[in-house]
Order: structure tokens, then C-alpha cells, then sequence
């Protein structure tokens, strides 16, 4: 059997052993393997909203169990984890979480070390911001740790270059990864899409510039909106319905409609195009496949560029001086 080419899909794994059983979770891990997937995400705090204790760590707890239960499988997989949002205790988030201080990070990674039954990962981010601890001092506790990437999500851009500034001065890998909301429409100036916390979630043109200028790399999460772009029974959320957006579905129908594709999967397709990394949270087979077709798509320069193009100048457009490079 011909071994698939690696696919840049990364599978999000936040709800497996929570709302998708373990028996589901690994037929979707095998299955992304099996057609070439390589970065799994997930975090230490994940599902804690939908677990029996209130407290995360189930869906590492699932990760290391079909590691386990594969033996070699580790080697052909790349495994991202997140620290810093989970709740002291249970219903205390977000007043009260781990936070980014240099013993809870130490604390939580080996946490996460043990539950997903491997001595490193391959890229740890920082949840979410933590005004309360200097970055220089998170950065600090992050040098050392059995990681080969760091990479943060949900922080603004400046906090990020505080960040990446220290790493440097004390010789350590500085962040290289961003992991934000982002999908083809945009929400409302002032606004956050569902199932975003964080003022600081939405890729913005700043930190999309940002990552251009220092070829970081940018996961988008939530890229399908949660299957609402094709779904007849989901609404597109209310942030999105704005005469800006109504232009991008118009664009995005008639690409579709030429590719013989789904209005998510052009979206897919698109985002690589800009050189983002979309994250799949699917929990049907359907669905990843689906993904994988729709990143295997190949849109045309011209399909591209219309969709770039329908409501913005170039000027204004932070991916058009670049950011595609990566």
C-alpha cells in the first residue's frame, strides 16, 4: 500500500473521550494517519466544560492511550499540546486557571507529559495571555523543557514580539507559531465569533502582518465554522452577517460551484493558499475526509485572486505582500 503524501491538516482533538467517545476518537486518529496526517492538537485543560470532575486532561488521556495501543505510530505523528487555561478547580475558569507563571507551566507540561505517555512534544503553546506574569519570565521556564516549537495562541502581537525579544537575549528558541480563529468571512469589528474567549483569538490583519514579516507559522482554528458553511441545519453566526461577508459567499459559491467542491472545502483550500495551516475538530469520518479533499484542492491563480480580492484593496491586504511565502 502506497504510504500517503503528508497533509498540512492539523486534527483538533479537544472533545475526544468527552462528547466523541474514545471508540470514535481512535477511528478518527487511524484515519488521519492513514491519509497522511501528521500534527495532532491538543490541550491540557481539554474538555474540562464537558468532563465528569470539571477539570481537563481527558482528551491527553485519549491520545496516550491509541499512542500506547500503536506501537510506531509516535514516529509518524507530531504532537502539539497548550498550557495555561486549565481551571484551579472546577467552574473557576477564567478568574481562576493555571495561569503562565513559571511553576505552573513546569507543572502543567509535565502533566501533560505523563497523561500523553511520551518523554517530549513537538510544539507547546501558551494557551492564552496571562498579564499577571511577565512574559520574560514565562519564556524563562519554557527554555529547557523537552519541546522542539514554541508557539502561542490567542495573545496579542505585541506581547508576542516581548516574548520572541527575551528568547533571544537569553539564547533560547523563541516562539514560532501563532494559533488563532480564522476563517474566509470575517466577523464584525468588535465582535467574537462562537466558541472564541479571547479578545485577542481573531486573527487580525496586525498579527497576520506580523507573522509574514517573521515567517512564523499561523494555525487557524474553528476554519469551517463548526460545518455551518454547508450544513442547511447550522446558521452561520449572526457576528458574520455583514454586506462584506454577503460578497465573500457570493465569490465563495461561484469557486465552488467551478471546482465541484463544497463552499468548505474551497475554504480549505483558500486558507493554504495564504498560508495558514487549518485545524479540523470534526467528529465523523465524512468530515475529515471531506477536509482532506478539501485541502488536496488546487484552486487556479484566477479563483484565488477572487476571492482575495471581492471586498478589499490590495493594499489593505496584509497577504498579498506575502504572506503566502511561508
Amino acid at each position: 500500500m502506497t504510504e500517503a503524501m503528508p497533509s498540512p491538516l492539523v486534527l483538533g482533538t479537544m472533545m475526544f473521550g468527552t462528547t466523541i467517545d474514545e471508540t470514535t476518537s481512535y477511528a478518527l486518529l487511524d484515519r488521519f494517519v492513514e491519509r497522511g496526517g501528521v500534527w495532532l492538537d491538543t490541550a491540557d485543560c481539554y474538555a474540562f466544560w464537558a468532563s465528569e470532575n470539571g477539570h481537563g486532561g481527558v482528551s491527553e488521556r485519549v491520545l496516550g492511550r491509541w499512542l500506547a495501543d500503536r506501537p510506531g505510530v509516535r514516529e509518524k505523528v507530531r504532537i502539539a499540546t497548550k498550557v495555561g487555561a486549565e481551571p484551579l478547580e472546577p467552574g473557576s475558569w477564567p478568574a481562576r486557571r493555571m495561569g503562565l507563571s513559571p511553576g505552573a507551566v513546569r507543572t502543567a507540561f509535565a502533566g501533560s507529559l505523563d497523561r500523553l505517555g511520551v518523554d517530549r512534544v513537538d510544539l507547546l503553546w501558551l494557551h492564552q495571555e496571562d498579564r499577571s506574569v511577565p512574559i520574560e519570565e514565562t519564556v524563562g521556564a519554557l527554555d529547557g523543557l523537552p519541546v522542539d516549537r514554541f508557539g502561542v495562541s490567542n495573545h496579542p502581537a505585541w506581547l508576542v514580539e516581548r516574548g520572541r525579544a527575551h528568547a533571544r537575549t537569553i539564547g533560547a528558541r523563541p516562539f514560532d507559531a501563532l494559533q488563532l480563529n480564522a476563517t474566509y468571512l470575517r466577523p464584525r469589528p468588535g465582535t467574537l465569533p462562537p466558541g472564541v474567549a479571547h479578545r485577542f483569538g481573531v486573527l487580525s490583519d496586525e498579527q497576520a502582518d506580523y507573522a509574514a514579516e517573521h515567517g512564523m507559522d499561523v494555525w487557524a482554528y474553528t476554519p469551517l465554522l463548526s460545518g455551518a458553511y454547508d450544513n442547511p441545519d447550522k446558521d452561520i453566526a449572526e457576528v458574520y452577517d455583514h454586506p462584506g461577508n454577503t460578497a465573500r459567499l457570493a465569490v465563495l459559491d461561484e469557486v465552488a460551484k467551478e471546482a465541484g467542491a463544497t463552499r468548505g472545502q474551497v475554504v480549505l483550500a483558500w486558507m493554504l493558499s495564504r498560508g495558514l495551516r487549518p485545524m479540523l475538530g470534526g467528529s465523523k469520518l465524512h468530515q475529515l475526509d471531506a477536509a482532506f479533499d478539501g485541502v488536496a484542492l488546487e484552486l487556479s491563480a484566477d479563483q484565488v485572486q477572487r476571492l482575495d480580492d471581492v471586498d478589499r484593496a490590495d493594499w489593505a491586504d496584509p497577504y498579498a505582500q506575502g504572506w503566502a511565502r511561508q
